[in-house]
Order: structure tokens, then C-alpha cells, then sequence
């Protein structure tokens, strides 16, 4: 057997020298031709750097943490029998034949080689890797295929300290990116960042119910899932006010319903999805799912404070009399802690009336998977400039602001803006005349 130099490998034209991360094999064992020999980082990038023969190293010239310069001499290398030495000076490891293939196709959800689940055995949670190093090499693999700094913090690195490799990526990727959703392992529910200490002050200690844990971690995927973008119209609600406050009672009489705004509000947002149905969809992966079926959900307190989505489905083929019987059946099952699982599920898209708590306005977080949802504000008497004919007039006018926070991935500008402005539109547009 004859022995080699091994040298530290070109990484790149301007870089001059590498940091030894961590070696991969130790001093007397065997190794194998493409088998990691170690680890280097550069200014630029993290190399795994590949054994370009089978032998056993002999001994180390650096250490883990040491500097070396590009062609200084790394290692001692003793060459199997069995194996040919083509060259004395190694390859740059960006131009190695073991090249790892980075999917871009993959759904969702990951730990290192010895923790992450098979296909078949989805975990729901991760822990976060606090310390992590994200290297150039790594931040630039992710960002071409999307993945967020929060989930590389979920991937377990097999590196030195717990550095992340490209190999735990490439692994945590063909593995379907099991943690992609996940939430994070912890006595606090949702997603944990790491712990600055923040002085969090003294006081009363209120344990969260099992309900608000739940909202905590709805209103924390959401945020974290969907890229959430806010718009915002005004509505001259005056008729549809008038003739409410003209027709509540004879409404009340006739069906033995209350008629609120509510139902007024589902059916002017029932047929707005109709002329927008792109707003009344999903995400699934690479796909927009359009549902068939207009289930609203509108946003309910309990009488503990925490918040519940009952839903009126099919709301596009109601009428008034009996879309004001779903709202007030659900309200009341809200308010009496009688809602059953049916009542709160399939909703396609969400009205949030923050109104009813006297906000002038409010940006709503999407009620997951929808692609949107609409908050509507307080009505408000306001002095407004009317055109007509024969001049501008100031009027005092009911009004009342929406909006709309929607998916970007999904929804853009264009069509929330229209959206938006078509509900507005029927509200505005309300028929005086109309019959009970």
C-alpha cells in the first residue's frame, strides 16, 4: 500500500483558503472512493469534500475549527491495493460525480437520517434546531425552492454543533419535507422561535383553555402558511340600513326571525363569490381546488371570549328569510355552547363583523384553508359629498369600511380589489322597494 497526499481541494476562483467543519472520518479508519471525508466552509460556501480513492487515513494535519489553505497539505491518505489513483490533486467538490439532486417537487412535513419518518409514518412534530447555521450554500439551495428559515430551523443538522449539511436537506427533501406543517414539540402550543428572554413582567398566571391553545395555533399556521395581503373599501350601507330599520319588525312578525345585518351581509358576499369564484378556493400543494358549494362562515364569540366560525352552507341558494334563520340558529347554539362539530365545519370563505365590538375596521387573519376572508366594520353616520345632477351635496350618509385579507399565492390584487368592490356595490345598491 502507498501513501498520499491529500491536499484542501479548489472551491472556486477567488477562494483562497477553507474552514475545516468537521471531519467525517477519523484517524485509522477505512474509507471508501465518494465516501465524506470532511467538511469545509468557505466565505461562499459549505463543501462535503469526497474521498477520491478507497484507503484509511493515516493522520490528520488539521483540526476541526482550523484554517487551511487551498492545496495545503490536510491529511495523510494510505491507498488501497484495489484502487486507482488518477490524480494527486483533487477535484473541487462542486465538480464531484456524487452529486446530490435537489426535488423540487415534494408536499409536506423531517428530522435527521436517523429521525426522519418513513412515507408511511407522518409525524405531526419537530423541534427546533435554536442554533442553527444556515450557510450560503444552504440559504441558496433553499431559497430556489422555497423553503422558509422557520423550516430549516425544524430540520435536525447532523453537522458539527448541529450545523445544517446539504446532505440533511437533501435527505429531509426526498423524505417529502415531513415538517413542512408540523407544529413545534413544546408545553407552549404552535411554533416556537428561540428564547431571547424577554422580560415578560409579573403577574396573575391564567393557564390557556384547550380552545384558545387551538386559535393560537389556527392564527399562527395561517400566518406562518399563507403570505397575507390586506385591502380595504368603503360602503354606503344608507339604504340597505333604512330599509332594515323599516322592515326588522314586520320581518319578525311575518317569520318569527330577528333580521339582522347579518344574513344581509352573507347574502351580498354569496353573490359577489359568485361572480368571483376564484375567491371561494383552496391551496393543495400545486393545485387551486374552486369549491362548488358557497358555505360562509362568520365569525361567532363565545360566551368565554374565545372565538368560534359556525357555517351557512349553501348561502348562494338561500333567501333572506332563511339565511336569517341559519344566522340566528347558529348564533344562538354559539351563545348556549351548543354547537356541534357539524355546525363549524366545510366553510369556503369567512366574515369576520368586527363592527359588533365597535372597531372601525380590522384586518382579519385567514381562517385556514380558505383563500380569504372579509371583516366588516362599525356603521357610522358621516357626513359625505353626494354628486348628482345639479351639483355636490353633503349628506349624512351610513357607512361602513371592509376588508379583505386574502392569499397571495393564490389571490391577486386584481381580483381581491373587485371582490372587494363588488360586495360594497350590493350593499350600496340595496333595494329600497324590496319585499319581505
Amino acid at each position: 500500500m502507498t501513501k498520499q497526499e491529500f491536499k484542501m481541494p479548489k472551491m472556486g476562483e477567488s477562494i483562497t483558503e477553507g474552514t475545516i467543519i468537521e471531519w467525517h472520518v477519523k484517524e485509522g479508519d477505512s474509507f471508501e472512493e465518494g465516501d465524506v471525508l470532511l467538511e469545509v466552509a468557505t466565505d461562499k460556501v459549505d463543501n462535503e469534500v469526497p474521498a477520491p480513492f478507497a484507503g484509511k487515513l493515516i493522520s490528520q494535519k488539521f483540526s476541526n475549527g482550523d484554517v487551511a489553505k487551498i492545496g495545503a497539505v490536510i491529511a495523510i491518505l494510505e491507498v488501497s491495493e484495489n484502487s486507482k489513483v488518477q490524480s494527486t490533486t483533487q477535484k473541487s467538490p462542486d465538480k464531484k460525480a456524487k452529486k446530490i439532486e435537489i426535488q423540487k417537487s415534494s408536499p409536506d412535513s423531517s428530522t435527521s437520517s436517523s429521525s426522519i419518518p418513513p412515507s408511511g409514518d407522518r409525524r405531526t412534530s419537530f423541534r427546533v434546531n435554536e442554533n442553527i447555521f444556515i450557510s450560503p450554500l444552504i440559504d441558496s439551495i433553499a431559497r430556489k425552492i422555497h423553503i422558509s428559515y422557520e423550516e430549516l430551523a425544524r430540520i435536525p443538522g447532523t453537522g458539527k454543533d448541529g450545523r445544517l449539511r446539504k446532505s440533511d436537506l437533501s435527505e429531509y427533501l426526498a423524505n417529502g419535507r415531513p415538517f413542512k406543517f408540523a407544529q413545534a414539540v413544546s408545553e407552549v402550543s404552535g411554533f416556537q422561535v428561540p428564547d431571547l428572554k424577554f422580560d415578560k413582567g409579573k403577574g396573575k398566571i391564567i393557564e390557556m383553555d384547550r380552545m384558545r391553545q387551538m386559535i393560537a395555533d389556527h392564527m399562527v399556521f395561517s400566518k406562518h402558511t399563507s403570505p397575507h395581503v390586506t385591502a380595504y373599501v368603503e360602503a354606503d350601507l344608507t339604504d340597505m340600513v333604512n330599509w332594515r330599520n323599516k322592515n326588522k319588525d314586520p320581518f319578525q312578525k311575518k317569520y318569527g326571525e330577528r333580521l339582522t345585518f347579518t344574513p344581509l351581509f352573507v347574502e351580498a358576499v354569496a353573490k359577489a363569490i359568485k361572480d368571483f369564484p376564484m375567491i371561494n378556493s383552496s391551496l393543495d400543494g400545486k393545485n387551486i381546488i374552486v369549491k362548488e358549494d358557497i358555505n360562509i362562515g362568520m365569525a361567532t364569540a363565545l360566551p368565554s371570549g374565545n372565538l368560534i366560525v359556525p357555517v351557512v352552507r349553501n348561502a348562494d341558494k338561500r333567501n333572506l328569510k332563511e339565511l336569517a334563520a341559519a344566522t340566528n340558529e347558529l348564533a344562538g347554539k354559539a351563545r348556549d355552547n351548543k354547537l356541534k362539530a357539524d355546525d363549524t365545519s366545510g366553510s369556503t370563505f369567512t366574515i369576520s363583523n368586527v363592527g359588533t365590538f365597535g372597531s372601525l375596521m380590522g384586518t382579519p387573519i385567514i381562517n385556514q384553508p380558505e383563500a380569504a376572508i372579509l371583516a366588516t366594520g362599525i356603521i357610522k353616520k358621516r357626513a359625505e359629498v353626494m354628486e348628482y345632477e345639479d351639483g355636490d351635496v353633503i349628506e349624512v350618509r351610513q357607512m361602513m369600511y371592509l376588508s379583505l385579507s386574502f392569499d397571495h399565492r393564490i389571490v391577486d390584487g386584481y381580483l381581491a380589489g373587485s371582490f372587494l368592490k363588488r360586495i360594497a356595490d350590493y350593499m350600496k345598491q340595496f333595494d329600497l322597494d324590496r319585499k319581505i
